[in-house]
């Protein structure tokens, strides 16, 4: 049930969505509109103005202002977005929880995430359009339906920070084993907080620069691990057993990949409507594939060194005590000082991965009501990265467990999301000049969200049917060897069903 001071707001949207740029072609909002009246909303905005932050929020972005021409501020925001200890965390699990060697774990690791950046590309390709990823995704899921999507995400970008946060927290601490896990935390989420509070244009800055000093730091590190000697080739399993492994852990890294799907365009949304698609696709590719494969297989080929026989075994003893960050620290022990300084590096390049995270949390919050949107973007990232802090602290000790079952939960979700966006892009819409983005913020213009709502609800049967957690093996996945096949499924019903369903819906509603 609705409230009526909702409905109302629906029926009579705030001044600053009906003053349409002329030269927009309908429906963008000019910067100065924010500022307008005497409301408090208004003053917060003058403030922000004042001190250079970005006033814009989930409103459509009017070609005068999409003024960022630079493919490499998109390659360069996934790249460092990317080149992070988190991706090294995730590669790591190949052989601990998956019980991977060391072959078949670096297969899984191009292979999936050659497949998990596709859409991340794809959908970045919808930025010059002018809307955020959520708000663009009224158009395929209609207005209603969408805040259900909204809040999935809202969802996976606080559980992504926090993995993130509790990542940072185990290098801090490993440099320093007298701070204590909480505090760590909250330097890593502090420093975040200061860039995204900024805006799109300080976060693009970060993200430009801050991958160069992450990325001679891992180098160091290869170059320490190979001089040391101490990889081990873990052979590769046969059998049952092992595609059971290879899919579990293919999900895992596929979630990863994938994970920057549902916010893509919104870091392509000041890109001009004549920026070439293609190369937007291409600058997105080479961001996310470089970094994902080199640091996530540098965490494979480190976790090797685990395997290796005697009772003081360091880099087991590291990683004992202090996670990720106790690893690289035996890894990088022989250098003293500098190794911890490094260390400290490779904490804070958690803050380049938890960028997007938190800006984007803003973003989609605002998607959920008119009340939402009426609340300035930058107050939400301070409320986002509050959440994310208090959802890192008590997960600090269970962070493997944490960090499987989320990236599990992403590559679900995204899955379906994409398998009914992709079947409306190519089946419905048949290419980018079908959409009209103009009616991004009239309800009465969009998809009713009926057959998007359906397919969504038959993707989540062929999720559960395919999934293979803990507390749950699905039928298909026992098939599998107990695999998880979730993902793959739940594309598959979800594109399939909706493909069925919206002809329908069209030539019931015409919508």
């Amino acid at each position: 049930m609705v409230a009526p001071a909702e409905l109302d707001l629906e029926k009579n949207p705030p001044v600053s969505q009906t003053i349409l740029d002329s030269s927009s072609g309908g429906a963008a909002v000019p910067g100065e509109s924010f500022t307008y009246g005497n409301s408090l909303y208004a003053k917060l905005q003058r403030l922000a103005g004042k001190l250079n932050v970005e006033q814009r929020g989930i409103e459509r972005v009017p070609p005068s202002e999409q003024t960022d021409t630079s493919y490499l501020n998109i390659g360069s925001m996934w790249l460092a977005a990317n080149m992070v200890v988190s991706s090294f965390a995730l590669g790591a699990l190949g052989y601990p929880v998956f019980g991977l060697g060391f072959v078949d774990a670096i297969l899984v690791v191009i292979f999936f995430n050659l497949l998990g950046v596709l859409t991340v590309c794809f959908f970045s390709c919808f930025g010059p359009f002018g809307l955020r990823q959520m708000v663009f995704s009224r158009l395929w899921f209609g207005w209603w339906f969408t805040k259900f999507i909204a809040c999935l995400n809202i969802l996976a970008c606080m559980g992504w920070s926090a993995a993130n946060l509790i990542v940072g927290g185990q290098m801090i601490n490993a440099v320093n084993g007298n701070v204590p896990g909480f505090a760590a935390i909250l330097i890593i989420a502090v420093c975040t907080l200061l860039i995204t509070f900024s805006g799109y244009k300080v976060v693009h800055l970060y993200e430009f620069w801050s991958w160069i000093p992450t990325f001679i730091v891992f180098m160091i590190v290869l170059g320490m691990f190979a001089h040391s000697g101490d990889f081990r080739n873990i052979d590769m399993g046969v059998g049952r057993a092992e595609m059971g492994s290879v899919l579990s852990f293919g999900a895992a890294i596929y979630g990863f990949a994938t994970g920057w799907t549902s916010y893509a365009a919104d870091y392509t949304v000041y890109q001009p409507a004549t920026q070439s698609r293609r190369k937007i696709f291409f600058s997105t590719w080479l961001g996310l594939i470089i970094p994902l494969l080199f640091v996530e297989m540098l965490g494979v080929a480190l976790m090797t060194a685990t395997s290796i026989d005697g009772g003081n075994n360091k880099y087991q003893v590291g990683y004992d005590a202090s996670g990720n960050g106790g690893l690289i620290a035996a890894v990088l022990e022989p250098l003293g000082g500098f190794g911890k300084f490094c260390l400290v590096i490779l904490a804070l390049s958690i803050v380049a991965n938890n960028c997007p995270n938190i800006y984007s949390v803003a973003l989609t919050a605002q998607v959920l009501s008119r009340y939402a949107q009426r609340v300035p973007r930058f107050i939400w990232v301070f409320l986002g990265s509050c959440v994310s802090v208090a959802i890192a602290i008590p997960g600090y000790s269970h962070f493997e467990t944490i960090l499987e079952n989320f990236m599990n939960f992403i590559a679900y979700w995204l899955a379906i999301y994409s398998g009914i966006s992709l079947a409306d892009h190519c089946i419905f819409k048949r290419g980018f000049s079908s959409y009209c983005p103009e009616n991004y913020d009239n309800p009465h213009k969009l998809p009713l969200g009926i057959a998007a709502s359906i397919a969504f609800a038959f993707g989540v049967a062929g999720m559960v049917t395919g999934m293979s957690q803990t507390w749950w093996i699905g039928p298909i996945a026992r098939h599998a060897s107990d695999g998880d096949v979730g993902f793959e499924l739940g594309f598959l019903f979800s594109a399939v069903s909706y493909t069925a369903l919206r002809p329908i819906e069209l030539r019931i509603f015409g919508r």
